[in-house]
């Protein structure tokens, strides 16, 4: 007991609040030291229940998909809400922290004290009057969350004992904060900070300061989501005349509503307004009544931590939701491979390959004397050579090429990225882009591997015979002269007109021959050189698909994929996913 003593006496010895209560014995009865944690303490543990734990899991999966994308300072407010939701479940499920927050001279100290039923927050004319969160427990266990919020040792007590009117308050933790508008900068930041972690707040105005503009702005509005865990109580209603009460508590929830504050009216959940006066007592046992209400569901914490996830979730929606439905259709991927085969070159490839089987084919059928010409062309006459070396691609051809791939590639980002949120348009982009540098010079070796066939081309089954005729014209070509000549010079009997017939057909015969296989060898040309232009597209496509698409495509699943988490998250709130 001495020790216990000695520690009491030393937390109470600095504090200048502490100091004027003991002399006073107005305090309420002071926190034990250990705080009844082993018989009062009762964790939440194990999950919450099934829709919050689900839109939790939901926000873990989202933030955890998105960290890559996503800068920290976007992901800040919806890692905070999940670092105070395991807080939070790692507590004491049968406490509610409710804080009673407000701007200066409102009287937040005395509306604590009065619902503590003992001065335990010190009230005055000096301003500010609260310097440090002040806390009131009404049953044993609550250590854990006090230690939390940071609550000073020597500023956490015990409102006086009553037992029946203060069986309904059981689990009540209540916390009185610095004015929100201190001259102190400490001050409010020690306000906010206890804000951000509380189940419940009571906002405190007076009729002089309840539509001041900083209250509504900084916190009604940005709250408004956390209505079901809000109470706005008018104080000093003692001080209005006649019917002025309900006036201003009229005018005080018209600026709620516009602040965009749900109102807890003919029993629809939102916030609780109503009118008091901590110096009376007027309205002062409703709201205990309220309290002890909001205490007994044990709810407050999930609620106030769901619409934590509803703020958190509302501003990450520009950077989830999509104005339309973003994807690769196949009319994009089309157009985009389509672009790479004329980049690659796939139609004049085509074309070489229909004409060098074309060439092929009258070679093989056309007649000697033709062949004989071409090859004294070639070998023979200086420069006659009419088939000329494969002609290299001139730089502006190559320059265009390359033009023509990188317009490609950004045709296909930006209808890829169309609609998208900016960082997850800007992934797309970066995807592409990333693919693209090393494009074009993978589209040339393509040009030069799967380009023209080298070496024969393959052969139809009528060349054989079309050979062997041609062959045929050209005997009996020599069989005729042959046969002339032998007349002539009177070796053979005299008769010109059966060889010069025999020759004639085979003079005739020759140019037939040759003239039917070329028309005979335009449509195997023309599969030749389309069959050679797909492959080439073909393999620009692959090259394509694998550097470009791919990447581009896994970007978007990634966003679907995080963009089902975000709706997840918000699937049981009032936010519109619509359009993405």
């Amino acid at each position: 007991m001495t020790a216990v003593s000695d520690r009491t006496e030393d937390r109470w010895d600095d504090g200048l609040i502490a100091r004027r209560a003991a002399a006073r014995g107005e305090f309420g009865k002071p926190a034990d030291e250990d705080d009844g944690l082993d018989d009062a303490y009762e964790p939440i543990g194990g999950p919450y229940a099934a829709p919050l734990r689900a839109r939790l899991e939901a926000l873990r999966e989202l933030v955890g998909l998105s960290r890559t994308r996503l800068d920290g300072a976007t992901l800040a407010e919806a890692g905070r809400v999940l670092d105070e939701a395991a807080a939070r479940q790692r507590l004491s499920s049968r406490h509610t922290v409710v804080a009673i927050a407000g701007p200066t001279g409102c009287g937040k100290s005395a509306l604590f004290n009065a619902l503590a039923q003992a001065n335990i927050s010190e009230t005055g004319l000096r301003r500010p009057t609260t310097s440090a969160p002040v806390a009131c427990a009404w049953s044993d266990g609550a250590a854990g969350l006090l230690d939390r919020l940071s609550v000073p040792m020597r500023l956490r007590r015990k409102p006086l004992q009553c037992p029946e009117p203060e069986e309904a308050l059981k689990g009540l933790v209540l916390i009185d904060l610095p004015d929100l508008d201190s001259a102190v900068i400490a001050h409010r930041e020690q306000a906010d900070r206890v804000l951000a972690l509380v189940d419940a707040v009571i906002w405190v105005v007076d009729p002089e300061k309840y539509a001041d503009v900083v209250l509504h702005e900084r916190y009604l509005r940005p709250l408004a989501g956390h209505a079901e865990v809000t109470f706005v109580v008018l104080n000093q209603v003692d001080r209005l005349p006649g019917e002025a009460t309900d006036q201003v508590l009229d005018d005080l929830r018209r600026l709620l509503d516009e602040d965009g504050m749900a109102l807890g009216e003919f029993e629809e959940p939102g916030a609780t307004v109503l009118g008091l006066s901590a110096l009376t007592g007027e309205g002062v046992w409703e709201l205990r009544e309220l309290l002890g209400r909001l205490v007994a569901e044990r709810g407050a914490a999930a609620r106030r931590l769901a619409a934590d996830v509803d703020a958190a979730a509302a501003r990450l929606r520009p950077v989830y939701v999509a104005e339309g439905r973003p994807e690769l259709d196949d009319r994009a991927r089309q157009e985009f491979t389509e672009q790479l085969g004329e980049a690659v070159g796939a139609s004049a490839a085509g074309q070489a390959a229909e004409r060098e089987w074309r060439r092929h084919a009258n070679k093989a059928c056309g007649t000697p004397w033709l062949r004989l010409f071409r090859w004294y062309q070639r070998n023979v006459r200086p420069g006659g050579d009419i088939r000329p070396a494969r002609p290299q691609a001139p730089v502006e051809a190559e320059i265009t090429a390359r033009q023509r791939v990188e317009q490609a590639v950004r045709t296909l980002a930006d209808e890829a990225s169309a609609g998208l949120p900016a960082p997850w348009a800007l992934a797309v982009r970066e995807a592409a882009a990333r693919g693209a540098e090393g494009l074009p010079e993978a589209l040339d070796q393509l040009a030069v591997s799967v380009g023209v066939p080298r070496g024969r081309s393959p052969r139809p089954a009528w060349w054989p015979v079309a050979v062997l005729v041609q062959v045929s014209m050209t005997l009996l070509q020599f069989f005729g002269g042959l046969w002339l000549v032998g007349q002539i010079v009177g070796v053979l009997k005299p008769g010109l007109l059966v060889p010069a017939l025999v020759m004639a057909v085979g003079v005739a015969g020759g140019p037939l021959v040759e003239w039917s296989c070329a028309a005979a060898a335009r449509g195997p040309a023309r599969r030749y050189g389309r069959e050679a232009e797909r492959r080439l597209r073909e393999a620009a496509e692959g090259c394509g698909r694998a550097m470009v698409l791919d990447p581009v495509a896994a970007e978007l699943l990634r966003y679907r994929e995080v963009r089902e988490q975000y709706v997840a998250v918000t699937s049981v709130t009032g936010l519109s996913t619509t359009g993405g």
